[in-house]
């Protein structure tokens, strides 16, 4: 992913929308699920997300302390978008997105880390919101595939996924 035709202002902008989106979309999913084990994982993810949105708010009014920060309605950088219609998607789609979104920030916070080789504190900083995208990429990943693996489990126990 090449970043270098955006400014660092844009760059972090585009962070915030996407970690601002990524938090709607894991709520909204996490409305929409029965599985109570599921549940608590996305609604664990909405809340990383959350988390990382403050780490790279702080970034930004350390590196623009006078400006004003204006989320814009759509990201300034092309990034997969997570989009959930009003429709009944597959879960299944709905994680493959989820998927895609994930890698392209590990991607995208990978190379902005790059940009701050001479600030080893924020570059370290960036770095961990990148290993923290892809540890979502492997937790979603592993809920795709025991999705697959046990999308009967509903029918022959139907108590098997009640919260406590």
């Amino acid at each position: 992913m090449d970043l270098s035709k955006f400014s660092e202002n844009t760059l972090l902008v585009a962070a915030l929308k996407s970690e601002i989106d990524s938090n709607e979309i894991y709520q909204q999913t996490a409305n929409r699920v029965n599985n109570a084990l599921l549940k608590d994982k996305l609604t664990f993810l909405a809340s990383e997300e959350v988390k990382h949105r403050n780490i790279i708010e702080g970034i930004y009014k350390e590196k623009f302390p006078t400006e004003e920060l204006q989320i814009p309605e759509k990201s300034p950088v092309p990034l997969p978008e997570l989009i959930l219609t009003d429709e009944i998607m597959p879960m299944s789609e709905v994680f493959l997105m989820a998927m895609n979104a994930e890698k392209a920030s590990y991607d995208f916070y990978n190379e902005l880390a790059r940009l701050y080789e001479s600030n080893p504190t924020l570059k370290k900083t960036i770095e961990y919101v990148a290993t923290m995208e892809m540890g979502h990429y492997k937790l979603i990943e592993i809920e795709k595939d025991n999705m697959i693996k046990f999308e009967d489990f509903d029918i022959y126990l139907p108590m098997i996924h009640v919260g406590a």
